[in-house]
């Protein structure tokens, strides 16, 4: 695919991973008690960059089955490795055919190819978008996005999903830092159209250590993408509802 770069990976990658896994004690119970109910979701990560990555590293902490993906997924091999058998590699298509949930973490422009490609692989499937345009381009696809909105305009492009946008809005080392605490949790504003796709990737958000802000419809995810208040709060979940002016949580 023309939009995959090396980038995506990296050296970056083993070290969010080694981070990862030194920061994760924590989490042993909650993976017991994620076996328990029975719940592990079966997740393909589109985009093994630095916060695809990170998130998906977490869930598999978590409990979750991930597959990350990559034009070049023997450069996974290693990171999958050092997180064990819930962690597997594999292409683009081969992650968007495993998972039942999907997060697609790439460049804004790859967008409309994916949404071409893997048609039949997302139709019915959440997908989480953790994909921004660029404020500064001046391509046809930024200017609809500037238009209507990211999330609204990655809706268009991957006609048949249930997109909810998550993660789009925080950088992959608050997650992390995140995660390895017990408090304070990093706040993550979600959107969707669908109350229970919504629930759902709220639940995702707390797994990855992260508290979700529910901000509205996908339409209402302006006021978290970029040249948004929400965008890159970095901040916890209280702190973030003030800057989204939301009701505080009761």
């Amino acid at each position: 695919m023309k939009f995959s770069r090396r980038s995506f990976i990296g050296a970056a990658g083993a070290m969010f991973t080694v981070s990862l896994l030194n920061g994760m004690i924590s989490f042993a119970s909650r993976a017991e008690a994620l076996k328990q109910t029975g719940s592990p979701k079966r997740i393909g990560v589109i985009g093994a960059g630095w916060l695809g990555g990170t998130v998906g590293s977490v869930w598999v902490q978590a409990g979750h089955d991930v597959m990350f993906s990559s034009r070049h997924p023997e450069e996974l091999k290693s990171m999958v490795a050092k997180l064990g058998p819930h962690a597997s590699a594999g292409t683009v298509r081969e992650a968007a055919a495993f998972g039942e949930i999907l997060l697609f973490a790439v460049p804004y422009a790859a967008l409309p190819q994916l949404g071409q490609e893997l048609a039949d692989m997302i139709r019915g499937k959440i997908v989480l978008d953790a994909c921004n345009s660029s404020a500064s381009s001046s391509d046809d696809l930024s200017r609809e996005a500037r238009i209507h909105g990211d999330a609204v305009t990655t809706a268009k492009y991957l006609s048949g999903a249930n997109v909810v946008r998550a993660f789009s809005a925080v950088d992959a080392t608050a997650v992390e830092a995140s995660a390895a605490r017990s408090s304070r949790k990093l706040g993550v504003p979600i959107a969707g159209d669908d109350p229970q796709a919504v629930q759902v990737v709220a639940q995702l958000v707390i797994d990855a250590g992260c508290e979700p802000v529910v901000v509205g419809k996908l339409a209402d995810a302006t006021r978290f993408q970029r040249g948004g208040p929400g965008f890159r709060a970095n901040t916890d979940a209280a702190e973030l509802r003030q800057v989204l002016g939301l009701p505080a949580k009761q």
